[in-house]
């Protein structure tokens, strides 16, 4: 591909300024406006394996993935497979199919936490059911959540921590009310002292603490063992419930999920993402005795019409069969080594303050000079030069996420031939900077 002048080609352009007119910001998603990092965004024509091509008619190799569902690259030819042979049966049918129970067994056979299983249509819904049902089940208010973890556009979960350690959380958009968020909260990543203070400050009022076992939504940020230990010790203490937000770390880290990579087993786990196979599709599910709380067998209400639509449901099972079949774990995780050793040793050479966190195919290169274990930390990273990194890497034909606090993915499509020619566009720009 040949080098292009830095932003957005003139039928992007020119498609952005169609959309401002029709859509708030020209996008149905904030992140897709380039916001973080300023210019106009690119619109994507195609994909195909590991690249995206815009409609300008450029090349980039994709480090999104749809923010995540494309482990197995775009266009995997079993899953357009899956997708066509569905379709020719109809798209929706408002009834019960064999094929979404085909889908529960492999979920709960490959997530240990899960017993029993709801199937949704995004991660805000699996993530906004749960906390529903933890209440239910617990008979309780109040939710612990950690700051920098997003876990959808759910009022009582859009909410920011306070200037103390531990807040009852306050409302972190308009449009949420003060009482949506009264009975959360924030508290901040990886402090366990701060864990272990909430729970003897409001013994037998926690129904549920959430989090992202892997944090992607701060950037990649690993859990400590004694974090994610003392999280599981605590909630089984005091009968509340674990849920492990798994919609970015579901079936990427591992096919069980960061839960089996780390070996600790949640009460509930909410998925999305590789689950529906770049499909709008999520789930929720958990023991049995909490997901007999949902109806029609329990009392805790949660429904939806499109829930278990069947193209979806065919496009998450055939990703999950794959993924089975030839697990890409080992090879994603070699290639995420390689990434980011050469990523540290690219910032290093060019004196770039940095600090690379990875796990498995998540990661982030940090424009800041410390280790990244909590929301305070990641926000002192310099936003001004990654924006820099970032049209760098798409003049050069590398498209990574457009904000500093967004993880990267890759597929198992990214070969070592491509990681190198990666790694040298990033040696480039960071000279640059």
């Amino acid at each position: 591909m040949t080098n292009v002048d830095v932003g957005a080609g003139p039928k992007s352009a020119a498609a952005f300024e169609r959309a401002r007119k029709l859509m708030p910001g020209g996008v149905n998603s904030p992140a897709r406006a380039f916001g973080a990092v300023g210019g106009t965004p690119l619109f994507i024509e195609r994909a195909e394996g590991p690249y995206l091509y815009d409609i300008d008619g450029r090349r980039y190799i994709d480090y999104i993935g749809s923010w995540g569902p494309m482990i197995l690259g775009h266009r995997h030819p079993k899953v357009v497979q899956a997708i066509e042979a569905a379709v020719a049966k109809g798209t929706s049918f408002g009834a019960p199919t064999e094929a979404e129970s085909e889908l529960a067994e492999q979920i709960i056979d490959a997530v240990p936490s899960i017993e029993k299983v709801r199937l949704v249509n995004s991660g805000t819904e699996a993530t906004m059911s749960a906390i529903r049902v933890a209440r239910g089940a617990t008979g309780r208010n109040k939710v612990i959540k950690f700051a920098g973890n997003y876990h959808g556009h759910v009022d009582s979960l859009l909410v920011a921590a306070g200037s103390a350690a531990a807040t009852l959380g306050v409302p972190d958009s308009p449009g949420v009310t003060p009482g949506a968020g009264q009975d959360t909260i924030v508290l901040d990543y990886n402090d366990v002292d701060a864990v272990k203070n909430a729970f003897a400050q409001h013994p037998g009022e926690i129904a549920a603490v959430i989090l992202e076992p892997v944090v992607g939504n701060m950037g990649c940020v690993p859990p400590t063992m004694e974090f994610l230990q003392t999280l599981r010790s605590e909630t089984l203490a005091d009968h509340s419930i674990l849920i492990f937000d798994e919609v970015m770390t579901g079936f990427r880290l591992a096919f069980g999920g960061a839960q089996e990579r780390f070996g600790v087993v949640p009460d509930m786990t909410t998925l999305g993402k590789i689950v529906g196979g770049g499909m709008p599709l999520g789930a929720y599910g958990g023991r049995a005795d909490i997901m007999d709380n949902v109806l029609p067998a329990g009392k805790v209400f949660q429904a939806g019409t499109l829930s278990g639509n069947p193209v979806a449901v065919a496009a998450g099972s055939a990703t999950l069969r794959v993924l089975e079949e030839e697990p890409p774990y080992e090879f994603l995780d070699e290639m995420g080594e390689k990434l980011a050793t050469g990523l540290a040793a690219a910032a290093e050479k060019h004196g770039v303050t940095h600090q690379v966190q990875q796990v498995g195919s998540m990661m982030t290169l940090f424009f800041n000079g410390a280790p990244v274990t909590n929301w305070p930390e990641a926000d002192r990273s310099n936003r001004e030069l990654f924006g820099r990194y970032f049209w760098g890497l798409i003049e050069r034909g590398v498209y990574m996420p457009c904000s500093q606090f967004e993880a990267l993915f890759f597929s198992n499509l990214h070969t070592e031939a491509i990681i190198d020619e990666t790694l040298g566009a990033v040696d480039q720009v960071l000279a640059s900077l």
